[in-house]
């Protein structure tokens, strides 16, 4: 079993980080000092659940971590900076800092270094998150010892609701507009004032006319979506501002 290392400090390493062309020395306490950060650790960047699941989340819950007090979320992997660099890329992570732990260094002294040449991944980190404060690690949720690739306590939902119990969670919307369209940019105008985020899909750029059909029934846009329901069009939405705001 894997041992639990709250209340212990972090182990002092050195990350080779690579910031344009230059490589740049990060240390852990550039990283931890005088500061409340949260970590998660996962097996290999570009890995499904890794991609799929624990990078978009902890991206997404950015702003809730930070009104509760975190300074900064932390994605690291026994992986090198050039992977780790592109993978940020490629995941549109801009809220997650990602840190190379490419000699695995750090994640021997956390004793989560794991052998995963089954996969022909050598020496990798088990999958784990913790909440750091000031270089001393406060809390840890560390995946069970089981089969596969366990995700099961180390995601965004569960740091966040240690952190900050009851916590409000971003609402998840999606607006799906065309270029041009009045209503379209009225809706989303109306969801930038109530601060609230959106994904926003293009007709023709990012899928067919076939598409507003089968998701909506309809065949006008925009159509706007927020946690799973179909709200509608601008007016909808309107309304369903409306009801928000007297709730």
């Amino acid at each position: 079993m894997f041992k639990n290392l709250e209340g212990k400090r972090v182990p002092d390493v050195t990350f080779k980080t690579r910031r344009g062309s230059d490589w740049v020395d990060v240390s852990t306490a550039d990283i931890f000092g005088g500061r409340s950060v949260v970590v998660f650790s996962l097996p290999g960047a570009f890995t499904p659940t890794c991609s799929s699941s624990h990078v978009p989340r902890y991206n997404e819950l950015a702003p809730a971590f930070v009104a509760a007090g975190v300074d900064d979320i932390v994605c690291m992997s026994v992986n090198d900076a050039f992977v780790m660099n592109e993978w940020a890329v490629q995941q549109c992570a801009d809220r997650v800092t990602f840190v190379p732990d490419g000699s695995g260094e750090f994640t021997h002294g956390m004793g989560l270094l794991v052998d995963r040449a089954d996969l022909g991944f050598g020496k990798r980190s088990w999958r784990y998150s913790m909440l750091v404060r000031d270089g001393v690690i406060e809390k840890m949720f560390i995946e069970p010892q089981e089969d596969g690739d366990p995700f099961h306590v180390s995601d965004a939902d569960t740091m966040l609701d240690y952190v900050a119990p009851g916590g409000e969670r971003p609402l998840d919307v999606a607006v799906l507009s065309r270029p041009g369209c009045s209503f379209c940019a009225r809706a989303k105008q109306r969801l930038a004032q109530h601060g609230i985020e959106y994904a926003e899909l293009e007709l023709h750029k990012d899928f067919p006319h076939q598409v507003i059909r089968a998701v909506s029934g309809g065949d006008t846009l925009p159509q706007i979506f927020i946690d799973g329901e179909l709200i509608g069009g601008a007016d909808e939405l309107d309304a369903w501002l409306a009801q928000r705001a007297a709730a």
